[in-house]
């Protein structure tokens, strides 16, 4: 997501600093990126001239303390609160004195994460949506301290990297994954109660509901780790049994089987 996020925003004309906790994850990102410009030009979505200009506006930092004062810092960590917040107050020292911190977190409570900050009224839920670059929307998520001002702003921000921001106000799956990962979670019961192999499942979504995907091919896009982990924050945040993760669910994150970044979830990946 993080790869995905620094691309719009260079595609859009904004210097990106990308900090990683782990420093090969940060030239990993910075190759990837350049790659899928290399890419777009061959494609023809991108004008071969545009693509040095946008490959020099990612600017790699081994600290956050390399990166200058910026008016806009988007955390985009795996799903842990304790991870979210431990990033989220070391970025607040690279944040200008009017500067919007956003979280790009897809259940994460956002009141709970700006509690940990300086200026919870200046903080905000980014949600973009996997791939970035090809996904218009974003979940413009307003917690309970977080200023009209700021959803405005963020709005605009949004709206200027070429995205469609919707709002919505802070509470548990926030809109799209309070209705998504159910379906996703129910799609990984209809597999454990034998009803049909994954394809089957699979291809009747895709056909009868006319999505573009299949729940389960999806889970395996988003990452059964992550599906798990907002199934659980809505069973415990929520507290109905509807919500409650399917048994095969959890034992395949157990497994490691995680979907396409393991290789492995629901249907194999070479």
């Amino acid at each position: 997501m993080g790869r995905g996020i620094a691309q719009v925003f260079a595609q859009s004309g904004y210097d990106v600093y990308l900090n990683d906790a782990i420093p090969k994850a940060i030239d990993d990102a910075v190759a990837f990126i350049h790659k899928m410009l290399d890419r777009a030009v061959q494609k023809g979505a991108l004008k071969a001239e545009g693509a040095p200009a946008i490959k020099n506006r990612l600017h790699p930092v081994r600290s956050l303390n390399e990166a200058p004062i910026c008016p806009l810092i988007i955390e985009a960590a795996t799903e842990r609160p304790d991870i979210k917040t431990e990033i989220l107050k070391s970025a607040q020292s690279r944040l200008a004195g009017d500067g919007i911190l956003a979280t790009n977190t897809s259940s994460i409570s956002i009141t709970q994460l700006a509690a940990g900050t300086d200026s919870p009224e200046r903080f905000v839920g980014m949600h973009f949506f996997n791939p970035v670059p090809l996904m218009k929307l974003v979940e413009v998520v307003k917690g309970l301290q977080t200023s009209e001002e700021t959803v405005e702003r963020t709005v605009a921000v949004a709206e200027a990297v070429g995205k469609t921001p919707v709002k919505c106000n802070d509470h548990p799956g926030f809109v799209s994954n309070r209705v998504l990962m159910p379906m996703i979670n129910e799609a990984v019961f209809t597999l454990q109660d034998g009803v049909a192999e994954a394809e089957a499942i699979d291809e009747i979504m895709k056909l009868g509901m006319n999505h573009p995907m299949g729940p389960l091919a999806l889970a395996d896009l988003i990452g059964l780790d992550v599906c798990l982990f907002i199934m659980e924050v809505l069973h415990r945040d929520l507290g109905e049994d509807r919500y409650r993760p399917c048994p095969l669910l959890r034992k395949m994150v157990q497994a490691g089987r995680l979907g396409r970044k393991s290789k492995h979830g629901f249907y194999k990946y070479e």
